[in-house]
């Protein structure tokens, strides 16, 4: 019997990125805050690790996820008298929903690099898709906001638009199915957040983490400027090990350490790698 050899050997043809902290909103700061107020509303102060820790997941499964954290779990029993149940996951959502779309346009500015990442991906015929744990309303604002600052992705999806968000890799399979692009080894996701490189991880696909621009460092620039060298590098090394350790094939700072990347991914895949 002969066999077939079926490895790909061609370039990437497709790069699928998250929203914020990869190419828009530098800090990933709008949903983190937003977290801390519900919870605040609710009477249970939060920390921003707490509120960032589950970043990337589907808004409604992140405030689930903060409540499971033994230390809220007991703040929201001893205000309460009982633990979170699901009918107060959904009224947190109800809640969350208004206050995201109320402040993200403020955090909707391209992060640096963006436009010039895109231009190279074009250059190459690697098609572009953008997805975000946001639900629909919320992603309409980003994407109209990055598009009216010069990015514009091919295919645009959230996680309320599939049967589950990150780590499921249901969004980036979206995108290859409605781009008509496979094997996954052809396709490269670029994201800030642990469950970002878990999506890619599971979709069988290349991934690239982002460091300083995400909610890993969870700085604004003018925050991340205001601090010193050695804090800087503290917090990137720190950062880059979190994404590294998630399993993230390649770690950069940010977006525009992306076209380096995309040449050497092009070489293993040349040479009969798969991710």
């Amino acid at each position: 019997m002969t066999t077939t050899n079926h490895t790909y050997h061609g370039p990437l043809k497709l790069a699928v990125f998250d929203f914020a902290g990869t190419t828009v909103d530098y800090g990933c700061c709008a949903p983190a805050a937003v977290f801390i107020e519900g919870y605040r509303r609710k009477g249970v102060d939060i920390t921003m690790a707490q509120a960032r820790g589950p970043m990337g997941m589907e808004k409604r499964e992140h405030i689930r996820t903060i409540g499971a954290m033994p230390a809220v779990a007991a703040q929201w029993q001893q205000v309460y008298g009982q633990a979170m149940t699901a009918r107060d996951i959904d009224a947190m959502y109800e809640d969350f929903v208004p206050l995201l779309l109320a402040v993200l346009n403020d955090y909707s500015g391209l992060i640096p690099g963006t436009v010039e990442t895109m231009r190279y991906l074009r250059e190459y015929d690697i098609l572009v898709a953008g997805t975000t744990g946001y639900f629909d309303e919320a992603l309409e604002i980003v994407q109209t906001a990055a598009a009216n600052q010069g990015y514009t992705p091919d295919f645009t999806t959230c996680a309320t638009r599939v049967p589950a968000g990150r780590p499921a890799p249901w969004m980036i399979y979206r995108a290859m199915e409605a781009l008509s692009v496979y094997p996954p080894a052809a396709v490269v996701k670029v994201g800030d957040t642990v469950p970002d490189i878990a999506a890619g991880l599971n979709a069988g696909v290349w991934t690239v983490g982002v460091a300083k621009t995400g909610n890993e460092v969870g700085l604004s620039e003018a925050e991340l400027t205001a601090l010193d060298s050695a804090d800087v590098a503290s917090r990137l090394t720190a950062a880059h090990q979190k994404l590294a350790d998630a399993g993230a094939h390649y770690v950069i700072d940010g977006i525009d350490g992306l076209p380096a990347i995309i040449d050497q991914i092009n070489e293993r895949l040349a040479q009969g790698e798969r991710p």
